[in-house]
């Protein structure tokens, strides 16, 4: 089974029930999904929620939820507890705070798990501006030659922007890499910069990254809401 796997928590911190924000008369994680939806190559769409009454949401949209422990320290920890119960073969794991989501981005990362036997892929985009460079909610990726990570970071000085890129935040996993990387503690490096791939890179697990064009950015703020554009059950964006 080849498993779409949304994390939501209800308490953000940033931004508290961004997950129910209104976006287009719809809650954001209805949104969210609805774009998980349109992915021609996954079997399986779930939204991994810690609340009841978001469960219940989801449902009532006609989407899977499923309930996990509240106390999980991280979105992946709460993906890897959804996907043990379903015995997933690949699990792509989809940010909750991107209503305009690419669909065709979770394919590309489906393929790179299948067809190539990546046991770890994640997207980033060419998309990156000068304000990027100065916004630490904006994680900053360099590849090698390879097309693989060698670095994640939410500082860069401007001088040395150039050769990275901006970093997506969804991650494919095999379902046996998903089970390991979460019995790992996490890194030295993890804990300095604030960023859990960096558990992948410090535990010498190669991060595969597909390169996009994804113009728009997650939304960790209410500030984020003013970059989105409307959205609208009419829209084709994919």
């Amino acid at each position: 089974m080849i498993a779409g796997i949304i994390p939501a928590r209800l308490g953000s911190t940033r931004f508290p029930r961004k997950i129910l924000t209104d976006i287009g008369g719809k809650p954001m994680i209805i949104r969210v999904a609805e774009q998980a939806a349109k992915a021609a190559l996954l079997d399986r769409i779930v939204v991994a929620v810690d609340d009841p009454d978001v469960a219940a949401l989801v449902a009532d949209h006609g989407f899977e939820a499923l309930l996990t422990a509240a106390d999980h320290p991280s979105g992946t920890d709460r993906v890897a507890e959804v996907a043990r119960k379903l015995r997933a073969e690949i699990v792509i794991n989809i940010q909750g705070d991107e209503p305009r989501m690419d669909p065709d981005i979770i394919d590309g990362m489906v393929r790179e798990c299948k067809q190539n036997k990546a046991a770890l892929v994640t997207a980033v985009s060419t998309d990156l501006t000068p304000a990027d460079f100065m916004n630490p909610n904006v994680v900053k990726a360099r590849l090698d030659v390879r097309g693989r990570a060698l670095t994640f970071l939410r500082d860069v000085p401007l001088k040395e922007s150039g050769g990275y890129y901006r970093h997506l935040g969804m991650y494919g996993y095999s379902g046996d890499l998903l089970e390991r990387f979460t019995a790992l503690s996490p890194s030295e490096h993890e804990r300095q910069y604030r960023l859990e791939q960096w558990r992948a890179l410090d535990n010498d697990i190669p991060v595969v990254c597909i390169i996009t064009n994804y113009p728009y950015r997650g939304i960790d703020t209410p500030e984020d809401l003013n970059q989105l554009g409307p959205i609208h059950d009419s829209d084709e964006t994919s």
